[in-house]
Formats: structure tokens, sequence, C-alpha cells
């Protein structure tokens, strides 16, 4: 007991407040919307995945609890070990990776039934190692040479490697990083360059996905949704889990039907992960898709606070990273389920099932706060001097 009574949280509370309550969320979410999960693989046990869902939250808390408890400047040193670290782990996806839809996303673990998602891993990593090289190079932040190619290599690596399997993902870190990059002062003649090579990539996979299916096996399955998302015709096969999900949104109305009532968790897939925002709209309402909503944007608002707060480059900048990557995959991931954007795949953070996607995102929310932190106590020291100092001169 008073273990838990000396746990002191440090950094923004608010931050701390908008993921207590993402946590309680998703735990009644994914309660609700595994029950065909548990009668196909678990005999009806509905409370085995209510009990897996909890210790993955709990240990992402804690997760966020040591991180937020690591001084923000040691992550510049993490960063190099962490990127050198996910490139090859990577590779080894591509190559060994467990295959599930034509996509190699996961490593199992050797001796167990876990597997690890490296792309979450390689996010975060990047996210660090960018804020670590622009900090460092804004003396020479105009060269190409010093600054611009430095910075630009990892990323065009990182996000190739993980564009095979998963495009979404690679496409948010890229944009991500490119923000950065606009923050970090990179010459805008490097990233208009930056963006015309974007360009040609996409030119070169559509042509390389339409010439050779085999180099990108994920193509066809790529041009399929954006296709069925372009098309005015109704295609139940091809819109199929847009038009269950616009079903979910559509009953569930302003005030929905009520928690562990929803009828489309049957007929939805993934309604526990890709379309779990469905499954909240039709179970609590509209009130609560704009709640949900709100608490994004109160994180994306408390993340740039300290960004801008932040006297030292790379901490703003890891700040915003972190920030900016976990509410614009979470924005990606509503805009789907309203059939505002292609079907994609992202989870929504903090919310959706998984293992890596919520524990890395825990360990990326846990950088914020280490980073708060970092200038509060900046900030307690400073007044604690002026007060010193103002007593001796009364004195």
């Amino acid at each position: 007991m008073n273990s838990l009574t000396n746990i002191k949280l440090k950094g923004d509370r608010v931050i701390w407040a908008v993921v207590v309550i993402l946590s309680v969320i998703s735990l009644l979410v994914v309660y609700s919307s595994t029950g065909t999960l548990a009668y196909k693989f678990q005999s009806g046990n509905t409370e085995y995945y209510l009990f897996k869902h909890g210790f993955i939250l709990l240990f992402g808390l804690g997760l966020m609890y040591m991180t937020h408890n690591i001084k923000y400047t040691y992550f510049s040193g993490i960063s190099l070990i962490a990127i050198f670290l996910a490139i090859p782990l990577l590779l080894l996806t591509l190559m060994k990776g467990s295959n599930l839809n034509e996509a190699s996303r996961w490593l199992a673990l050797p001796g167990t039934s876990l597997t690890f998602q490296t792309s979450d891993f390689a996010k975060l990593a990047l996210i660090m190692y960018v804020s670590r090289v622009l900090s460092q190079k804004q003396e020479k932040i105009e060269s190409l040479k010093e600054a611009f190619i430095p910075v630009v290599l990892p990323v065009v690596i990182v996000c190739a490697l993980i564009l095979p399997a998963n495009f979404s993902t690679a496409a948010v870190l890229f944009t991500t990083c490119f923000v950065m990059m606009f923050i970090g002062r990179i010459s805008y003649k490097h990233l208009l360059s930056l963006m015309g090579m974007g360009l040609v990539a996409v030119l070169l996979i559509l042509a390389v996905g339409k010439l050779a299916p085999k180099v990108f096996p994920r193509f066809g399955t790529w041009m399929k949704r954006i296709e069925n998302f372009s098309s005015n015709e109704k295609d139940a096969k091809g819109n199929f889990q847009v038009e269950q999900s616009k079903i979910a949104i559509a009953t569930g109305g302003i005030i929905g039907k009520g928690p562990g009532k929803s009828s489309q968790r049957n007929f939805l897939p993934h309604p526990y992960s890709d379309f779990i925002y469905a499954i909240i709209i039709e179970e609590y309402g509209l009130f609560a898709a704009l709640v949900i909503l709100l608490l994004y944007l109160i994180l994306l608002f408390r993340g740039t606070r300290i960004a801008t707060k932040s006297p030292r480059m790379f901490g703003s900048l890891l700040a915003f990273g972190c920030a900016f990557s976990l509410v614009f995959q979470a924005m990606i991931n509503m805009a789907v389920a309203t059939n505002l954007f292609p079907v994609t795949g992202q989870p929504l953070p903090m919310l959706s099932m998984g293992g890596t996607s919520i524990w890395f995102t825990s360990i990326g929310i846990g950088i914020i706060l280490s980073v708060s932190a970092g200038e509060a106590e900046k900030t307690t020291s400073k007044e604690d001097q002026l007060s010193s100092e103002q007593e001796v001169s009364i004195a």
C-alpha cells in the first residue's frame, strides 16, 4: 500500500487524465466488441479478452510511467541504438516475418506464441533520431550535405522497408518526419525537392506494382481500396467493411444503443481494432464520438504546448513528433470508420486492441511526459533560486 502512495506522476496532468480516460473507454469497448472472437476461439469465454486487454493496458501504463521518469535528454543517445536496431529488424520482418494477407508485419518471438510488430518500434526510433539530428544540425541547417541528407536518408530507408507490407504506416511516418523537418527549419527548397522525390517514388511504385506484382504483393489491395473509395457505385463485396461501419454509425444515433448492445460487431471485420470507432458510436452515440475526437485534440494541443515551452530544440521536436504521429494516426482511423478516407488498417491509439501498438504508443506518450517533466523541474528550480535570492537581499 505504501508503495502505491509513493508513486508520483510527473509531467502534464492533463495528458495523464486523457490517457486514463482513453484506457477506460478502451477496456469497455474492446470487451464489448470481442464477443465473436470469444465464441470462435475461447469457447464463449468473453472474460478472456477482457483480462488480456486489461493486462496489456496496465503494462502499457507501466511502460509510460517508467519512460516518463527517464530524463528526456537521454533519448538522444537511445535513438542511435534504436535506429540501428530498427533497420535490421525491418529487414528481417520482410524476409522471415509472419505473413498475413500477403503482408509480413510481425516477428514471432522465439519459444513463445507472441508476435512483435517491428514497424511500431521503428516509428518511435525514427522520430527520436530525426529529433536528434535536426537539433544537432541547427547551425548548418541550410546545408544539403551537412543537414538535409543526414536527416532524410534514415527516413527514406525506414519508410521504404515498412512500405511493402504497410503502406499507410509508411505514409504516416513519412508525413510526421516531413512536418518535423519543416519545424526544424530545413530549407524550403530541400523540402520541395523531397516532395518531388516522393511523387516520383509513388509513380514508380504504381509502375512496378502493375508490371511486377510480386515486388509489391499488397499493390492489388491498395488499388482496390482506392477504387472502392472513389467509386460512386456500391460494391457489396469491396465496400463491405465501410458499409457495415456506416450502418453501425447510423444506428447509433446521438445517444447510442447502450454499452454492449452493438449488433454490427457480429458483422464488421475487426470491430475491436480498425473499426472500433464505429462500435463506440453505435453503443455510445455521436456524443461519445465527439468526446473521443476532443480527447485526441487535447493531446495534440498539450503536446504542442510542451514543445513550444521547451527551450531545447531536441525536446521540442521530440514532444511534437510523438504527439503529432499519435493524433495523425487517430484522425486517419476515425476518417476511415466514417468513410472520409480509404481503408488503411491503422489502429486507434490507446483504444484499439493490440499489444505492441499500445505499448509503443504508451512509450511515446511517456516521452512527451518526460519532456514536460524536465521543463517543469527547470521552472521550479528557477523559481526556488529567485525566491532564495530575494530572501538574501531582504536579509
